[in-house]
């Protein structure tokens, strides 16, 4: 088939500015709750979903998952670089994400901390787009989370140089082979360049798919009050 002959149409629901929160944080609350199953409005718009869900899985079989994003930075160079990450939190200072701070998205975003993140969830036809700033956590923080991940995740931490050239899978295995040996019966600690992110959102534009390429699409902006405006973009 054609690449140019791959098209949908977009038939969900829609989006209107009276069901939108006044935070775009609580906004994103309410479609990532919706996109995991955890709440939904409206019996049609529940039976539609759960439908398209149902053939999505016969055709790729395994759901979305609906923490992964993009995270796309700028290097040093000026040439843009992408990536899906995983997000594991988001709190009032924005969405929070866990990396080896030594890996090209870590040197990076060290050298540029603007960024750009975005979420596709097609089981919802939506797609949520935010440019901010990307801080560092705290240490503490870090480490809390660090110590709360599955043990071979720890060991991987320190197993992996990320995005360094390795000679092998082999190689790697066997760096693996003998962290597990060292750290035999002991606890692993957090290796010194790894650790956690926020990124702190200035504009966050929501998008819901429509009939005949017509979306809607919100954005919020971020106020010199601190607040955030609303408007209405065109497709």
């Amino acid at each position: 088939m054609r690449i140019a002959n791959l098209r949908r149409e977009y038939n969900l629901t829609g989006l209107y500015r009276r069901d939108l929160d006044s935070n775009p944080i609580d906004q994103f609350k309410t479609w990532f709750n919706q996109a995991t199953g955890e709440r939904r409005s409206g019996r049609v718009r529940r039976f539609l979903i759960q439908l398209y869900k149902m053939f999505s899985a016969a055709r790729v079989g395994q759901a979305t998952e609906a923490n992964a994003a993009t995270l796309a930075t700028v290097g040093s160079d000026g040439r843009p670089s992408a990536r899906i990450i995983l997000v594991k939190g988001v709190d009032e200072r924005g969405f929070i994400f866990f990396t080896n701070y030594e890996s090209r998205k870590g040197r990076e975003l060290a050298a540029n901390p603007h960024a750009a993140l975005v979420f596709y969830w097609p089981d919802q036809e939506r797609q949520i787009c935010i440019v901010g700033e990307v801080k560092k956590l705290s240490c503490e923080e870090s480490k809390t989370y660090f110590e709360s991940r599955p043990r071979g995740s720890r060991l991987g931490a320190w197993a992996s140089l990320q995005s360094e050239p390795v000679e092998s899978r082999s190689t790697l295995e066997l760096r693996l082979r003998e962290l597990e040996a060292k750290f035999q019966g002991e606890e692993i600690p957090m290796p010194p360049y790894w650790g956690g992110y926020v990124f702190v959102p200035a504009r966050i534009e929501f998008w819901q798919g429509r009939p005949r390429r017509l979306h809607d699409r919100f954005v919020y902006e971020k106020q010199p009050d601190g607040d955030w405006g609303i408007e209405r973009l065109c497709p």
